[in-house]
């Protein structure tokens, strides 16, 4: 199984969706609240080259980008083989 990280806020509805799809797949994943933990923010923005929003999805360290991007892979049918990995 792959090496998932989401990069959440706790309010975020995306962040939510993001993980209900991750949730749906029984996919395990590590998630870092930068609203509970805000000194990982600049670790997030520097890993999504520059992106500031959340969620900020990484699947085996691959930048895959935020809700609507994994939700664009899986309607491609193609996340499945990147959660493979």
């Amino acid at each position: 199984m792959s090496n998932v990280v989401i990069y959440t806020k706790d309010y975020c509805p995306y962040c939510h969706r993001a993980k209900a799809l991750l949730d749906s797949k029984g996919v395990s994943y590590t998630e870092y609240d930068i609203g509970k933990q805000p000194q990982l923010r600049d670790e997030m923005i520097a890993k999504a080259n520059g992106r500031i929003t959340v969620p900020q999805i990484f699947i085996n360290d691959a930048h895959i980008g935020g809700c609507d991007d994994m939700m664009a892979i899986e309607a491609q049918g193609k996340l499945d083989a990147l959660l493979r990995g």
